[in-house]
């Protein structure tokens, strides 16, 4: 299966963790911008209503585990078919709690099992090739210089980077968000997503600020900020997106009044 094992055998320490790291942007597409996808592929069950409507019947879906794939893709499918299977399996019947749950909740459950199977599937590769100690220490720093699909998710990581600025400028509030909105689609591409500064000339202050935007994470794919790349801030959420991962560029965000990123949108469409 595609979605379990995965399409290659990664043998080096930094293999494996190009292999984690592509299925962990897979999984984060299908929690945040692609969730109204995979929300509705997570459907425990469908009503059947017959022509007389006399009947209706109820068939229930079975087991459905989110696999995250190698190429930053996703997938809902069933658990695979071999025993023992050639990786370590994702959570079962992540269909079934869908229903009964907050959606919130529920997205944040999926997330913290698809970081258990991250692991897993990382460290059955680091086993099965033979990682010494030096190798799988190599992996884990890796992979821990990552934010988790739940802190991604949650927004965990933003709330902490809050508490680590006294000031809180770590992030811009929402209510200079749409102010900054504009002025992103007239910056150059090279430029980070902050307010206009003011040259006081404290270096200081200024290598503060590229700190704090260093812990800024994208809402989609969970990196970290760059300095040649285009961002844009969810005036719902107040989440900070790569405009590549919402697909917006900055003439089109010069025409937009609010931003609202795919899972804010979604979540107004269902309601």
């Amino acid at each position: 299966m595609d979605g379990g094992p995965g399409a290659y055998n990664p043998r080096t320490a930094e293999e494996v963790f190009r292999d984690f790291r592509g299925r962990r942007a897979g999984m984060i597409k299908a929690l945040t911008i692609e969730v109204e996808k995979f929300y509705q592929l997570c459907d425990p069950g469908v009503y059947l209503i017959s022509r007389l409507h006399t009947n209706i019947i109820f068939i229930e879906k079975e087991n459905l585990c989110l696999y995250g794939l190698p190429t930053e893709t996703w997938e809902v499918n069933l658990p695979a078919e071999e025993v023992p299977p050639e990786l370590p399996e994702p959570a079962l019947g992540i269909n079934f709690a869908r229903d009964g749950m907050d959606e919130k909740d529920w997205l944040s459950l999926v997330a913290v099992h698809s970081d258990a199977w991250l692991l897993a599937v990382a460290f059955y590769f680091g086993a099965r090739f033979g990682f010494d100690k030096e190798a799988r220490k190599r992996l884990f720093s890796m992979i821990n210089s990552l934010p988790t699909i739940f802190e991604v998710v949650t927004g965990t990581v933003k709330s902490q980077s809050k508490e680590k600025t006294p000031n809180g400028n770590s992030k811009i509030s929402k209510s200079a968000s749409k102010t900054t909105l504009k002025q992103l689609s007239q910056l150059s591409q090279t430029n980070p997503p902050t307010l206009s500064k003011v040259d006081d000339g404290s270096e200081e202050e200024d290598e503060e600020d590229e700190d704090e935007h260093g812990s800024t994470l994208c809402g989609a794919c969970g990196d970290n900020y760059a300095n040649d790349e285009f961002w844009i801030c969810c005036d719902v959420c107040e989440r900070w997106f790569h405009g590549k991962c919402v697909r917006i560029t900055p003439a089109r965000a010069e025409h937009i009044k609010q931003y609202k990123c795919p899972a804010c949108s979604n979540k107004r469409s269902r309601a």
